[in-house]
């Protein structure tokens, strides 16, 4: 393994354990084993080494999460039982997404990131929901895709024990369907 791969992979293992805005250049060249000025040289900054090794993490999630869902019916509730599964077993990647959500406004690039991250998982959650192109009903189911993502990954994180489980949000999702 070559320098810029020993600093993603330092990378992740800092978002996994320390998070994105505590974690310092010195933190990924220790967990690498590579001087700071590798990063430099190879990514220019700490912040795009660390976008690069989060993008690196969610694409990995999503290509466990495929697999996962590859040995499922397909149903509505197995794809939630799978989506809920991997955040119990990824929490640090949501809690590192949660975490950068919230420096959107002090943090243009980490803004300029999230927009970018969030089109492009918008499109392949619309795929997961049997909505493929870049159409209206693609972006429409994307969208209510990743909003209940977002609320389901938030209630698996603080509140295991009261959040909704698949067949809840089935449930919840044809009661408010019935009021629309």
């Amino acid at each position: 393994m070559g320098n810029r791969e020993s600093l993603i992979a330092g990378a992740k293992q800092c978002l996994h354990d320390i998070g994105y805005t505590r974690t310092t250049a010195r933190d990924i060249a220790s967990a690498a084993g590579v001087s700071l000025a590798a990063i430099g040289y190879h990514f220019g900054s700490t912040r795009e080494l660390l976008n690069q090794a989060l993008m690196e993490a969610l694409a990995e999630w999503g290509a466990e999460l495929a697999t996962e869902l590859s040995g499922t019916d397909g149903s509505f509730e197995a794809v939630w039982a799978a989506v809920i599964d991997s955040v119990r077993t990824q929490r640090p990647l949501w809690t590192t997404q949660f975490e950068l959500a919230g420096q959107v406004d002090r943090l243009p690039e980490v803004h300029e990131f999230l927009v970018a991250g969030q089109r492009q998982g918008r499109t392949e959650l619309a795929g997961l929901f049997g909505a493929g192109g870049d159409g209206e009903e693609a972006r429409l189911l994307g969208g209510l895709a990743q909003a209940l993502l977002a609320g389901m990954a938030i209630q698996w994180l603080i509140d295991p024990e009261g959040a909704l489980t698949p067949a809840d949000l089935s449930a919840a999702l044809r009661l408010a369907a019935a009021r629309v």
